[in-house]
């Protein structure tokens, strides 16, 4: 079967909107890391390894969250709104708990970095950053659920409108905290993430108004008094989101992890690594876009009873997937030394920055179809395989090897040193994800055909 042009659009356009809305929440912290840059290298250095922290625990819980989709867009094709409303809140339930854990562990940075050797100069500040954050985990979360819920009925234009908004009072907000000003000291890093907690709470005042008075939300019924918990309504979402949750952990912490195993290194090897893993996060922001779009419109079909349109939306997605990290790899490698030039001002950081751009390229293109192929996976409710798969290829041979490599302890070393070998191992594992989730996927959609 060939790729059908009506899906195509489809998820193009779905996918499109949900990019720009990503790019917003990803400026968020490109902001950050300018703003950081400008005020001083220690505090880019800082912001790496708390960044990295955060965002270990946050991808993870949000991970829990995003599993729903298919759940609720399976509902959405089934026509069943009521259901999907009921099933939106009895969501509320798992989310605070996510969040109470998510917080619990974020007090307690000082122990994190202790424990991978963060410089003592550093901790002071990525401690007051994460105390911040923690603040603001709640919000974030809640804002996922209404995210998911907009994307599973094919209604991303608010959530875009809201990021993109969010963004325009971040900016502002990060400049005066961390520089001070009309009468606001100078707060540093801890500047940046009080700026982020006062977005989302805007943000989330305007998400709870539209629930409430928005049309095109009237059908689902969400914004009444959430009903007991339902044991078998929060039973599925265990199913689904604990081991999704798990996947996207390990795959987020095989990434953050880097940054916490470079900053023993050095500033200026720490503030090059943020510089390159802003990167990549930035240029994961289509194929996560794309993946949410496909899924979204793969598990509608599937609620209607039409697997074989579910195929071939998935083949749109992937079809889509393949060419468009094809072209931002090629851009990267061209444009990586006045991409880093961008970032920061030091040449010294700015050469080694180029050099893990090259890499950094290399890693997307696996990156770009492994994350297709994993909710692409998870449509068809196969998520126990993915975890074992990222634990074993991501930790072992990225993070593991990786740390050998950079640190002199196997004697190839010379091939691959310091922060390099991180992007090296972790691209060439990433790539090795890609493949295994690709084949089990097809396996999938043949045993999909067959019934």
């Amino acid at each position: 079967m060939s790729v059908r042009l009506f899906d195509l659009r489809a998820i193009g356009s779905h996918a499109a909107t949900i990019w720009v809305g990503q790019l917003a929440v990803m400026a968020f912290a490109i902001t950050d890391t300018l703003v950081a840059g400008r005020y001083a290298p220690e505090a880019l250095a800082a912001l790496s390894v708390g960044t990295a922290i955060y965002i270990s625990i946050y991808v993870g819980l949000q991970g829990f969250v995003q599993a729903l989709l298919p759940i609720w867009a399976q509902l959405h094709g089934a026509g069943k709104a009521l259901r999907l409303g009921y099933s939106v809140r009895q969501s509320l339930y798992v989310t605070a708990v996510c969040a109470v854990l998510g917080m619990a562990v974020l007090l307690q940075g000082g122990m994190l970095m202790r424990l991978v050797g963060v410089p003592p100069a550093l901790q002071p500040v990525v401690s007051d950053y994460l105390a911040i954050q923690a603040l603001t985990l709640p919000l974030a979360l809640l804002a996922r659920v209404f995210n998911t819920f907009s994307q599973s009925i094919g209604r991303p234009q608010w959530v875009t409108g809201l990021q993109a908004g969010g963004l325009l009072l971040k900016i502002p907000l990060s400049i005066w905290f961390t520089f001070g000003g009309l009468g606001v000291p100078a707060m540093g890093l801890a500047g940046c993430a009080l700026a982020t907690l006062l977005a989302h709470v805007v943000l989330l005042v305007l998400m709870a108004l539209l629930l409430h008075r928005d049309g095109s939300y009237r059908p689902y019924h969400v914004w009444q008094r959430p009903e007991r918990p339902d044991l078998a309504e929060l039973g599925s979402f265990l199913r689904l989101g604990v081991p999704s949750s798990l996947a996207i952990w390990v795959e987020v912490t095989a990434f953050t992890m880097m940054s916490l195993l470079v900053a023993p290194m050095g500033t200026t090897a720490a503030a090059a690594q943020q510089v390159a893993s802003n990167m990549a996060a930035v240029l994961f922001m289509w194929p996560l876009s794309l993946a949410i779009a496909t899924s979204a419109r793969v598990s509608y079909w599937r609620g209607a009873r039409e697997p074989r349109h579910a195929i071939l939306a998935l083949r749109s997605g992937l079809l889509v997937a393949a060419c468009s990290a094809a072209l931002a790899a090629s851009l990267l490698m061209l444009l990586r030394a006045p991409l880093a030039q961008i970032y920061v001002q030091q040449a010294a950081v700015a050469g080694l920055a180029a050099s893990l751009l090259l890499l950094v390229a290399l890693y997307h293109l696996a990156d770009a179809m492994q994350v297709m192929a994993l909710f692409l996976l998870r449509c068809y409710h196969v998520v126990t395989a993915p975890t074992v798969i990222y634990t074993l290829l991501l930790w072992g041979l990225g993070i593991g090897v990786g740390y050998l490599l950079a640190y002199g302890r196997l004697p190839i070393g010379g091939i691959l040193a310091g922060p390099q070998a991180f992007w090296g191992m972790s691209a060439l594992a990433m790539g090795l994800v890609a493949t295994v989730f690709l084949v089990l996927l097809r396996r999938v959609v043949r045993a999909e055909l067959a019934d």
